[in-house]
């Protein structure tokens, strides 16, 4: 079985990371969306919110596990889980000067490789930040996010934001 993981924090999940995703799995048998938690980071929604946006919207899609990634390293989580490759999608080659090193460490310490794909030329604006930014200034990103993440969104501010979870 070909498994490959897509990891990110996807705080929230967009169009541009769902693109991403569901190419990963036209190529793999199996795609673990692997939800991280990073502690330096402050988030907009909590690890179950997060996980849970990005179940609702993968729904369709077959051969798509979302997880926790956990703690730890991503190379060790790949071990663990089997997986052959990381998916990652690319918006520019400042992406691609950040992602090299790591998909470079990644294949030394645990013989993972790095796939990556380029983004969609009408994502390549997309990032979870931008999006969170122009939310909570009150414009419209309901051409950007899945109709559960805009929910959530204009709900308001998360209970989860004050918390690193």
């Amino acid at each position: 079985m070909r498994r490959a993981v897509c990891p990110g924090s996807f705080d929230p999940i967009h169009n541009g990371h769902l693109e991403v995703i569901a190419r990963a799995a036209g190529l793999f048998d199996e795609v673990i969306v692997a939800v991280s938690t990073n502690i330096a980071k402050k988030y907009r929604f909590g690890l179950d919110e997060r996980m849970d946006m990005a179940r609702e919207t993968l729904a369709s899609l077959r051969g798509i596990i979302v997880e926790p990634m956990g703690e730890g390293l991503l190379a060790e989580y790949c071990r663990r889980r089997g997986v052959s490759a990381i998916v990652k999608g690319l918006r520019s080659s400042s992406d691609f000067d950040y992602e090299l090193p790591m998909a470079t460490m990644n294949r030394q310490l645990s013989g993972v490789e790095t796939v990556f794909l380029p983004a969609e030329a009408h994502y390549v604006h997309l990032s979870s930040t931008l999006i969170k930014e122009v939310a909570q200034l009150g414009g419209d990103v309901s051409d950007f996010v899945p109709r559960s993440v805009l929910k959530r969104l204009q709900a308001g501010e998360s209970p989860a934001a004050q918390s690193r979870s």
